[in-house]
């Protein structure tokens, strides 16, 4: 299929010249901070404090509230947050995690920087989350947790998940990078597992201005022990317990975080809203398959995703016109060069290939406006 560019179009009695939406914009909530966002900065500054000083013992204090658990402890970022929650857990050598086949590679790198082994567990076609039902016939004697990643803002089945941990009395380390506010039943996702990674990075609903991330848990001994990993195995300074890491929190990051946290809420209500406008516009679309939520799953839209077995082409003439579209993810892990060593090939997980070759994230961030997404839909439309 291939479509000639036009400058303009006549759409439903109004005319859209030649418009340029990215995946992801700023300008909006940049806008909204940008004067206490400066403000905070100086006050850095001037503090002449910039290692785990204030601004990230009150983020600490302010994120463990907002998701509702007795402890976050602030790192470097969130591949470094899911690394230190398998170390505090002392999986390593000779030990299995499960973790869903089409997740984000920093979840299986975590895994493998332990010494440890991914197990992968195929989604759920229509929510790509990963199947429950699917967990138990890949738990062994080397088993020790399981890894659940509340993948595009969709809270994971958290409850069967669970129960499913407790019979075989294994771990679990949510990976909360993409759902920041989301829920599963009322209980907001980063705070059902043992110990919990997340992500701040700039592109994620709750987002720094650089890399950042954090853990969150309800265990007091696990929160000590992390905070000393994060921190050269460190309670004083000079005085080394364990073998650790320098994975702190940035000062300054945790200031902007304190700032934009307060926001989260709305822009999460603003993403869900956006949402709903596309779910309206192609709900009688019948060649490409929408967004679904279980029964019980809230979902906060980090991505807003949709199917196509022409997604490719689909992606190339919306590119034609203006629109910047991304894949999440071309390439599983399971195919990735760097994890030829697990032996495993094209075919062996079906339900994960197919998402990957099929699935097109369209732009969703705050600030994105209802003609915009209006257009986005009419040209989705021109090119079936």
């Amino acid at each position: 299929m291939i479509f000639k560019r036009t400058m303009n179009y006549q759409i439903k009695n109004f005319i859209l010249f030649d418009m340029k939406i990215p995946f992801v914009s700023f300008n909006q909530t940049n806008s909204i901070i940008r004067k206490e966002i400066l403000k905070s900065f100086e006050e850095f500054f001037d503090s002449n404090y910039y290692i785990l000083g204030n601004n990230v013992t009150k983020f600490e204090n302010a994120y463990s509230q907002f998701n509702q658990t007795k402890y976050c402890v602030g790192v470097s970022n969130g591949l470094d947050a899911l690394h230190l929650a398998l170390k505090t857990l002392e999986i390593g050598h000779n030990d299995e995690v499960i973790v869903p086949a089409n997740t984000y590679i920093a979840s299986v790198l975590a895994i493998s920087y332990v010494g440890a082994t991914p197990v992968f567990v195929e989604p759920r076609i229509d929510t790509y989350n990963i199947n429950p039902n699917l967990i138990e016939d890949k738990i062994t004697k080397k088993t020790k947790a399981i890894m659940p990643v509340h993948l595009y803002g969709q809270a994971c089945e958290m409850e069967a998940i669970m129960q499913i941990a407790k019979k075989h009395n294994l771990y679990v380390i949510e990976d909360n990078a993409q759902s920041q506010g989301s829920s599963f039943k009322g209980k907001l996702t980063g705070s059902w597992g043992n110990i919990n990674g997340t992500s701040f990075y700039p592109g994620k609903n709750l987002g720094a201005l650089g890399d950042a991330g954090a853990i969150t848990t309800n265990n007091d001994k696990l929160a000590e022990k992390v905070r000393m990993l994060r921190n050269y195995g460190s309670k004083e300074k000079y005085y080394n317990e364990l073998v650790g890491f320098n994975m702190r929190l940035d000062e300054c990051q945790a200031s902007f975080l304190n700032i934009k946290l307060k926001y989260l809420n709305q822009w999460n209500n603003e993403r869900k809203t956006i949402a709903s406008w596309y779910l309206e516009y192609l709900k009688d679309l019948d060649t490409i398959e929408l967004p679904k939520c279980i029964e019980g799953a809230d979902h906060i839209y980090h991505l807003f995703v949709i199917k196509s077995k022409n997604r490719d082409y689909l992606q190339s003439h919306l590119t034609q016109e203006g629109i910047t579209t991304l894949i999440h993810y071309p390439v599983p892990p399971h195919l990735q060069t760097a994890y030829q060593h697990l032996g495993l090939k094209k075919g062996d997980l079906p339900i994960t290939e197919s998402i990957a070759s099929e699935l097109l994230s369209l732009p969703i961030y705050p600030g994105l406006t209802q003609s915009e997404v209006e257009y986005v839909c009419e040209m989705i439309k021109l090119f079936f």
